[in-house]
């Protein structure tokens, strides 16, 4: 039963995905030779062909599309897929079967001679609005069906019924984080376990597993028994395996896992990475073509500002260079030097060695002060962005003597250089920044290494602008 609407919800959104498509694919076609506004700018010089010539492509769009689609993992109906994935699945899907959709035609054009049958010649404008209206209508039409799909995944319909084999604190946690998600879909039946005095939602011992799972109608079972019970889970796997039921082994290692966990493998052998982070490969990839970009377009446009400020320190800063270089530790606990205006004394560590800026600091220069107050100082770290030593957002960087410091005090204080450093952070966007709890700023830094993902770093980077980098900015 689960298998045959998992195959119908595929070929929903197969259906979907097509009507999309073609939708967007007749748009253009109209929006190109059929708009004044769009032919009175791009004028239409070899007459408007017949809407039948390009109507004839839409058997190819509805097979290549899902094959494509298909390819990039999205008809793998996972509930809860990011919204970012899904977008650049759908994105690099469309720019592929554009390119080979475009290339067929062109070679038949070709082929056929288009100045002997000028019927089989297609606009490249109309290949440039459809590509624009198709990731458009293919992203609206997958968020309106999942929406729709959480809805009544929520109300209660069409929900995966879920048995849990261990009702200790990992089974327990597991019903918890699903009753906490009701719009994925799963709904917690109850319990079996072994336990000599078994609560009321203990359906029955691990032995009678499959006369819950048939009594209840189960679609899936999480098997969350902890490590000393290691014997059972694999008396259970055994007993479950052959029947037709979804089957989930929750490792009893959360408390062991830091930041995120994984599944590798090496030549077939699964390993479980126990403090895995989102930000690798192509996220990797993503986030530092945003850091160029904006921080590229920051050292541009904020050229004339950078002059001023570097004139008001020659003029009121006293004594001493424009910047100031510092070493700070980012990721893999490697060290650079961090630019910054320079807004203290020149000598103001000369007797006291590293230290927190204070309120009301005493070293600070006249203009110091406004440059602090204001998060001016920072500005020169959008150089290091385009270096690739920081990043635009992530953990604010430490000197190597903090971090001596706080690693030996604070449990898991390390895994905040999981990630490149940033110039703003969840934790100062928070209020957490410059002599505040580093508790609280590891608690939030880890949160944003968690739950790291490009629509995150964008709201991060409009909070900065609203909220400053937070308080304590002295």
């Amino acid at each position: 039963m689960l298998k045959f609407q998992t195959r119908v919800m595929v070929a929903v959104f197969v259906l979907v995905d097509v009507l999309s498509t073609s939708v967007a694919w007749v748009a253009a076609y109209f929006l190109r030779f059929h708009v004044d506004l769009v032919t009175g700018w791009l004028p239409v010089t070899k007459g408007v062909p017949s809407f039948g010539q390009y109507a004839v492509l839409l058997p190819l769009v509805a097979v290549l599309w899902p094959a494509l689609l298909y390819f990039h993992g999205m008809y793998q109906l996972k509930r809860g897929r990011s919204r970012i994935d899904e977008f650049f699945g759908i994105l690099f899907s469309v720019l592929i079967a554009c390119a080979v959709m475009l290339g067929v035609v062109l070679y038949v054009g070709v082929y056929y001679k288009p100045d002997v049958d000028p019927a089989i010649e297609y606009s490249r404008v109309v290949f440039g609005f459809f590509f624009v209206l198709d990731l458009l209508a293919l992203n609206v039409g997958r968020f309106a069906l999942r929406r729709y799909l959480e809805r009544m995944w929520a109300a209660g319909y069409n929900v995966k019924r879920v048995l849990v084999a261990g009702a200790g604190e990992l089974g327990r946690t597991v019903a918890e984080t699903i009753a906490a998600h009701r719009e994925l879909g799963y709904r917690v039946v109850g319990f079996v376990d072994d336990a000599p005095a078994p609560p009321a939602d203990v359906l029955g011992t691990l032995a009678a597993t499959m006369d819950v799972v048939n009594r209840h109608q189960v679609d899936q079972l999480y098997i969350a028994l902890p490590l000393e019970q290691h014997a059972q889970l694999l008396q259970l796997i055994k007993c479950v395996s052959n029947e037709c039921l979804d089957i989930k082994v929750v490792p009893d290692l959360v408390q062991y896992a830091t930041v995120k966990a994984a599944l590798e493998d090496i030549d077939g052998i699964p390993i479980l990475s126990l403090n895995e982070v989102p930000l690798r490969g192509w996220n990797s990839m993503v986030k530092r073509v945003m850091d160029a970009l904006v921080g590229g377009t920051v050292l541009l446009l904020g050229s004339p500002v950078f002059l001023t400020i570097a004139l008001a320190i020659k003029l009121r800063g006293g004594k001493g260079p424009v910047f100031y270089r510092q070493e700070r530790i980012s990721v893999d606990g490697k060290a650079f030097q961090m630019w910054k205006f320079r807004s203290m004394r020149e000598d103001a560590e000369i007797d006291t060695g590293p230290v927190w800026a204070q309120a009301e600091d005493p070293r600070r220069t006249a203009i110091g002060v406004w440059l602090r107050r204001y998060n001016l100082d920072e500005l020169p770290q959008f150089l290091n962005v385009v270096l690739g030593d920081m990043s635009l957002v992530g953990p604010r960087p430490e000197r190597p003597p903090f971090v001596k410091q706080f690693k030996e005090r604070i449990p898991q204080y390390m895994l905040r250089h999981r990630v490149k450093s940033g110039i703003t952070g969840w934790a100062q966007v928070n209020g957490w920044r410059g002599n505040t709890s580093i508790e609280k700023r590891i608690e939030y830094d880890l949160y944003y290494i968690e739950n790291w993902s490009l629509l995150l770093d964008v709201k991060i980077l409009i909070l900065t602008l609203f909220r400053g980098f937070g308080q304590n900015a002295y």
